[in-house]
């Protein structure tokens, strides 16, 4: 097992974001992949836009039923300037989701996220309009039904989430991050140690454990592996004396393992990632 690469390349990614924070000039790290190519934070609490998400939409709405609603809007858009034009949604103004995205497409202004694929599913309409129709008015109807609600696991609200027309997996995974800080899923049982499987983990965790990363494993072998490397790193985060590193759920690992293919991938001369990074200027 590559345990030991996959835990050096999470601390130098976290020097970097130590070291910008601590107005440290360029650059943040000697590894030249590192310092090229745009790669998440190993904490998903650190990343620009869900430190914007979390300051004007979760916190404020941390007591409201309807929470896990409004962080799957901030989740499709995952775009702050965008977030920024719309109320914060108590409830769902499909008037305003639209209104904003809508004249900011007008304005030729970014609407989306670059980082997640947002599609209207083969629909030749905007994506604004099929969201909205299709996707979040649906959801909305169902809040009774999707709500988290007493007892409930982060593997149950997923399940009941990922269900959903234009949700699937990835996007649901990614509402349960923001959701579980709040309400009844903050002492869901599998706090600490549930994540979903994405293409991007299954690649990583291949590596890890020494298979071609491109192996179709399914869904019981990757979580098998992935409790067991799980397992490994926290025991090493916990016995490590560098403390930058604080404890880590599952699924802050299971996205390390997406940026570590990532990683490889250069290191290994398999390819490029999409977004390149100023990390030596």
């Amino acid at each position: 097992m590559r345990v030991d690469d996959l835990f050096l390349f999470m601390k130098k990614r976290h020097d970097i974001y130590l070291h910008r924070e601590l107005g440290l000039p360029k650059p943040w790290t000697p590894d030249p992949i590192l310092q090229s190519y745009r790669f998440c934070n190993v904490y998903r609490e650190l990343d620009k836009e869900t430190k914007w998400i979390r300051k004007h939409w979760r916190d404020p709405l941390k007591d409201s039923p309807h929470l896990w609603f409004a962080m799957t809007i901030a989740r499709v858009v995952n775009w702050s300037p965008t977030l920024a034009e719309m109320e914060v949604p108590l409830f769902y103004n499909q008037v305003d989701f639209v209104r904003v995205l809508t004249k900011r497409r007008a304005m030729l202004k970014q609407v989306w996220t670059g980082a997640y694929m947002i599609t209207t599913h083969g629909s030749a309409i905007p994506k604004e309009l099929y969201y909205a129709d299709h996707v979040l008015k649906p959801l909305w109807e169902a809040r009774e039904h999707l709500t988290p609600r007493v007892g409930d696991t982060l593997a149950s609200f997923h399940t009941r989430l990922a269900t959903q027309v234009g949700i699937g997996s990835f996007l649901a995974a990614q509402v349960v991050a923001d959701t579980k800080r709040h309400g009844y899923l903050k002492d869901a049982a599998d706090w600490w140690t549930w994540a979903a499987m994405g293409e991007g983990s299954r690649r990583g965790l291949n590596r890890v454990f020494g298979r071609p990363y491109k192996d179709r494993v399914g869904v019981q072998v990757w979580t098998r592996d992935f409790d067991t490397l799980f397992n490994q790193v926290t025991r090493r985060i916990e016995r490590t004396r560098d403390h930058r590193l604080m404890r880590i759920d599952a699924q802050d690992l299971q996205n390390c393992l997406c940026e570590f293919d990532k990683y490889e991938r250069v290191r290994m001369n398999e390819g490029r990632p999409r977004s390149r990074y100023p990390g030596s200027e």
